[in-house]
């Protein structure tokens, strides 16, 4: 057996390697390191509770907004507030905005230029594939960023500035829309819109959308010219919907809540059974027996700590190993989409293509196309029903003594700020981001996290340094360290 060390990897928030040990040609096993320690939590201690909201859109560059949603309602928990409609509509926009535009970044700049490898080179369509996807020189990059600067600017109208907004708040929002505004973000929308259908789709958004089994969306996609489905077939071509499969468990704690209910449910799915349930957030843990920091009892998010504990036996990352009821789970685009009962996720999770694939590349990056294509209808409507003149944020008073949880979705899935109060400072503040529960290590008993799972059993051939497929396998969880260690 040998082993194969890839790190640190490009195109990623933060550091990240990774330890394969190979045999026969193949991974047999694989740990994930989080090399970079930055203690967020800790630095919170102490602080006044509103302060959680300056310092915690700093944990990330790229999903910085998700983070100030989740401080916002663990803070309005504690307050006993409830956002009036236009803050809980206003803060649905700038979240989608965000995650929307974190989709679009990741597919263009942080996964398709892997296609364009000389891995590739004799592939009848690597010419093709390089010229529009190559890294700084492909003809899409040129096309997106124009596309993608055009459509943040809603962050400005609505938010101030991106990234580190102060605009969400515990109330709400703090920028109100005049109905004049209304205008101005609608168009916005459309524009983003137009692109999206004629480059990346080549089709109506809510075509997309609607699209209902791994074989609808085959015959959807053939001889389609367009970016989405350039993917789809460079990953039929490539068999990438049996690589990369990790556990049956997928977990979203629900995003974009309404006046009844949310656009995609709280829940977790159960892909052996290939049935929703109800999620309990009593029963999400955090273990800590494979990190370097103090503790080995796994521990719930409100009574745990982060203690650097560099001398410690077994420990190999900084990340943390999230579980909920004991299991690995994963989650993200795919998961929020399985929860939700979108039904060509279901498919491609539970068929995949005739086989049994489980969570797998293709499949995560058709669940992040497909979140592109039902949030954008969705935010034309939350604009529709922003009412000028009524209020964008409710004010009270936050108790000296107080605790507060607040969840929401990320771009990458799943997020949790936990938050403790105690003679008017804050006394806890602990955080499980997205890619804590996806790259996350081995627990006490030995299992191992979402990635170090997907990556057993893909070949290693010996002339590449970088396997390819290692590098699909890792871009499909799109991670973002600086998060994970947070």
């Amino acid at each position: 057996m040998s082993k194969l060390v890839l790190g640190p990897f490009n195109r990623v928030e933060g550091d990240l390697e990774v330890s394969l040990e190979v045999s026969d040609g193949a991974v047999h096993s694989a740990r994930v390191n989080a090399p970079l320690y930055r203690g967020f939590e800790p630095m919170l201690l102490g602080k006044a509770p509103l302060d959680a909201l300056a310092i915690v859109p700093r944990i990330c560059g790229i999903c910085s907004v998700a983070q100030s949603a989740a401080a916002a309602s663990a803070l309005a928990e504690a307050m006993g507030l409830t956002p009036p409609p236009n803050g809980r509509l206003a803060r649905n926009l700038i979240q989608a905005g965000e995650n929307l535009a974190d989709h679009l970044t990741h597919f263009y700049l942080f996964f398709m230029p892997d296609f364009a490898r000389g891995s590739y080179a004799a592939k009848p369509w690597f010419a093709e594939t390089e010229g529009r996807f190559k890294a700084q020189t492909g003809r899409a990059t040129a096309e997106m960023l124009p596309a993608r600067a055009g459509f943040m600017r809603l962050q400005g109208y609505l938010a101030g500035k991106w990234p580190h907004t102060m605009a969400l708040q515990p109330g709400g929002t703090t920028r109100a829309v005049l109905a004049a505004e209304k205008i101005r973000l609608y168009a916005v929308l459309r524009e983003f819109r137009a692109w999206l259908e004629s480059t990346l789709f080549g089709d109506a958004l809510e075509t997309v959308a609607a699209l209902d089994s791994a074989d609808a969306l085959r015959a959807w996609a053939a001889g389609r010219q367009a970016d989405f489905p350039r993917f789809l077939a460079l990953a039929d071509d490539l068999g990438l919907q049996q690589v990369g499969r990790a556990g049956n468990l997928f977990l979203s704690v629900g995003a974009y809540p309404g006046s009844v209910g949310s656009l995609f449910p709280a829940g977790v799915w159960d892909g052996a059974k290939g049935r929703r349930a109800e999620l309990d957030t009593a029963r999400i843990v955090e273990d800590l027996s494979h990190a370097w920091l103090a503790g080995d009892a796994p521990q719930a998010p409100a009574q745990g700590q982060t203690r650097p504990l560099l001398e410690k036996e077994d420990a190999y990352t900084w990340c943390k190993a999230p579980r909920y009821g004991g299991q690995v789970a994963e989650v993200g685009a795919l998961a929020r989409q399985l929860v939700a009962g979108q039904p060509l996720a279901q498919d491609l999770v539970r068929n995949g293509q005739g086989k049994s694939a489980g969570g797998n590349v293709t499949a995560r990056i058709v669940a992040r196309m497909l979140e592109i294509a039902a949030l954008i209808p969705a935010m034309e409507n939350w604009v529709q029903q922003l009412a000028p003149g009524e209020p964008f944020c409710a004010h009270g008073e936050l108790p000296d003594t107080a605790v507060g949880v607040g969840l929401t979705e990320a771009a990458r899935g799943s997020l949790g700020h936990w938050l403790t109060v105690k003679h008017g400072a804050i006394a806890g503040y602990q955080i499980i981001a997205p890619t804590t529960w996806n790259f996350s290590p081995r627990d006490a008993a030995g299992t191992p996290g979402p990635l170090e799972q997907a990556l057993v059993g893909l070949p290693i051939p010996k002339d590449e340094a970088a396997p390819v497929l290692v590098q699909h396998v890792v871009r499909s969880f799109d991670p973002c360290m600086v998060c994970t260690v947070h």
